[in-house]
Parts: C-alpha cells; structure tokens; sequence
C-alpha cells in the first residue's frame, strides 16, 4: 500500500468514527471564535445568537438536555489563569447549553443559572484551549433568542 493511499484510508476512517448527526466540534462555529487570555476585557464577552437545532442533545450523554445544532454555535480559545471560567445563557426560553471541553470531555446544563431556566457551565480551574459550546433549547427543535455570556467573574 502507497503512503498516498495509506493516509487517504485513514482519513476515511476518522471520518466515519463521528456517528451520523452527532455534534461535531471540527466543524466552524455558526457565530464566532472567540479568543481568550485570563483577565480579559470587557467580562462578561456576550454573543446573541439563536439556540436549538434539530439533534437531540441526549444523543452524547444522559445527563445532556434539549435540542441543538451540529455544528457548535460559538468556539472560544482560553488561556488559563487563577480565575474560573464561566459559560452561561441568558434568554425567556428555556435553554440548555452542551461544552465540549479541551480535555475531550462533555459538559451539560439545564437551569443552573440566573433566572431559572437558563443554564450554567463552570470551570473552576479551567484548562487552556479549546471550548465548544452549543446553545440548546429544551423540549423541542424550535430556534429561540439567547445571549451567551463568558465570563471569569461570578454573578451567583
């Protein structure tokens, strides 16, 4: 077998391991790329956006809730410091939020933030990299306006 047609299987596999409508973090965000340094300013940094999407968030753990798109809606790129790190969604809907953080690991709220039916992700010690977040809404497919914030200081 050619080198050529050794890395074009390969390709192919890596492919095929993310299962069909599954969230794929390797795709663009549909808002924006955020980058990061701890103590950045202004905080919190607010993108308005929509959320939902027609996958149901379960798909990638139990513990995940509502419905959300394939591709991530916002990428931020951190560089750690001594504060946490906080994702959180502000909207009258009833949102849920999924983080693929930078260890490869999945993060999923429904209702820990402010005014109850918004959701919260914190990082106490939060590593360095990248954070894909998807903005869910609970319940169905419907696409609803949200804000998500990010921010290093706690409003809880």
């Amino acid at each position: 077998m050619s080198m050529k047609t050794f890395f074009a299987v390969l390709a192919t596999a890596a492919v095929a391991a993310v299962p069909a409508g599954a969230q794929d973090y390797r795709l663009d965000p549909t808002y924006t790329t955020l980058t990061l340094d701890s103590g950045f300013a202004p905080d919190p940094q607010t993108i308005d956006l929509q959320s939902g999407g027609d996958i149901d968030a379960s798909s990638i753990s139990s513990s995940c809730r509502g419905f959300i798109a394939n591709a991530p809606d916002v990428r931020v790129r951190y560089t750690r410091g001594r504060y946490p790190l906080i994702i959180s969604v502000d909207s009258n809907a009833d949102t849920t939020l999924v983080v693929n953080a930078p260890d490869g690991r999945w993060y999923c709220d429904d209702d820990s933030g402010e005014r109850g039916l918004n959701p919260m992700v914190r990082f106490n010690n939060p590593q360095s990299g990248q954070y894909d977040i998807w903005v869910g809404t609970y319940g169905n497919a419907r696409l609803e306006p949200a804000t998500l914030a990010i921010s290093e200081i706690s409003s809880q």
